[in-house]
């Protein structure tokens, strides 16, 4: 069916011209009128036309521009790192998956033939791994012990970052079969504990304490400050101070650790209290507020342990005695320390150094936290008291080579 308009004069279907306005009226004749329809689409066209090409270019700009941004971002990021990593003598290693199968054999099926330490975390086992051609400690995780798996991946996800002289590197993990186990580069002559309370063991030097409490200082300083994140280990102690063959120092056992951006070191974490009592910096655990402050208490009892070879609670001492940072306290204030140290110490420190170390081990757990210095200035201390002791040791002997030499003069 098809509708027509009927004209409205004469009821026909043509419709009527249409009247030319006044614009239209005022043209020359022999000016062309512009077609409406075709070149009023042009513009439009060209536009529609250039619209999807120029929208490519933007997004090409703005893509190659975030590129180059994320380069130049990530490239200044290895800058800065490497400016604040100090240098190691260790390989650049990664963390490596390791198979139980591969631990099995390693351990004979984990023989206690093989086991070098025992804890409530689990066994230590020694061994070789010969795809990395080297001795490693590999730890096996107990369980049903309170280093869980949390505990177990924050140790790996922190060490497979980290490389320095004064930390001990892990090598890898094992996660088969619900096992944990971490492997760490072998440390020969075990922990600062061992040689302070082993009886079996030769003492350590008054010289080999101090290096090795230079070298503990320098790890934590290392964690504190000298990492891409601001890492506070929270569980100091001489049972994580290893040893390697060398007795160069290194700090283990990293599951207790936190860790936050460099840019927050001013400012306390909030969190669970853990730590070792005895150990422990009395702030953290009443204000459940976490600092390096804390580190650095912890360390100051270690101290006052390598000197005292004492306990860092000890229940079967007088009561006055028990806590080790209260007693290394009430000495140094009472000028009392040369009678209180090691006896296999006694006459062999020097005065100048015993005064600076043990003013060094006293400010580390000033009862006020701010007053407490840094790991950076506790090392720095600690290495002014061991060449205080070395010049100490150089004039004795220079004594002792003019007294035999006056002796030969006279007998001659």
């Amino acid at each position: 069916m098809k509708i027509f308009r009927l004209n409205k004069s004469d009821g026909s279907l043509a419709v009527p011209n249409p009247q030319p306005s006044s614009s239209h009226a005022s043209r020359k004749p022999g000016n062309k009128q512009p077609k409406k329809g075709k070149e009023n689409l042009l513009p439009m066209k060209t536009i529609i036309g250039a619209t999807p090409g120029c929208t490519a270019t933007v997004l090409l700009c703005l893509l190659l521009s975030m590129i180059f941004w994320r380069k130049k971002r990530h490239s200044f990021s290895i800058r800065k790192s490497k400016e604040r990593r100090k240098a190691s003598p260790l390989p650049d290693q990664l963390c490596q998956c390791f198979t139980l199968a591969e631990i099995q054999a390693v351990t004979n099926d984990f023989d206690d033939a093989f086991v070098i330490e025992r804890g409530g975390f689990g066994n230590v086992y020694k061994g070789f791994i010969s795809r990395i051609k080297s001795e490693v400690a590999i730890k096996r995780l107990n369980s049903l012990s309170q280093q869980g798996a949390r505990e177990f991946w924050i140790e790996i996800q922190l060490l497979s970052q980290l490389r320095y002289v004064n930390l001990v590197s892990l090598i890898g993990y094992c996660n088969d079969n619900n096992e944990m186990i971490l492997i760490y580069e072998y440390m020969a002559n075990g922990t600062l504990r061992d040689h302070l309370y082993n009886t079996k063991r030769n003492p350590l030097s008054w010289k080999q304490r101090l290096k090795i409490c230079i070298d503990a200082a320098r790890g934590l300083d290392y964690l504190h400050s000298g990492a891409i994140h601001r890492i506070i280990y929270r569980d100091v102690k001489s049972t994580n101070i290893l040893l390697d063959e060398q007795y160069v120092a290194k700090i283990s056992n990293f599951g207790l650790s936190k860790m936050s951006p460099i840019s927050m070191t001013n400012f306390p974490l909030t969190t669970v209290v853990k730590g070792t009592f005895g150990y422990m910096d009395p702030e953290y655990y009443k204000r459940v507020r976490l600092t390096e402050k804390s580190d650095v208490y912890s360390f100051g009892v270690v101290l006052f342990e390598v000197l005292f070879t004492r306990l860092a609670v000890d229940s079967k001492v007088e009561y006055s005695q028990i806590s080790l940072a209260d007693w290394g306290r009430k000495c140094v204030a009472n000028e009392s320390i040369n009678e209180s140290i090691d006896p296999f110490l006694k006459g062999k420190i020097s005065p100048s150094c015993l005064r600076t170390f043990s003013n060094v081990a006293e400010n580390c757990i000033h009862e006020n936290g701010c007053e407490t210095r840094s790991m950076n200035d506790v090392a720095n201390r600690l290495e002014l008291a061991l060449q205080m002791q070395e010049i100490e040791d150089v004039e004795q002997n220079c004594q002792v080579s003019d007294g035999a030499q006056s002796q030969v003069n006279q007998d001659i």
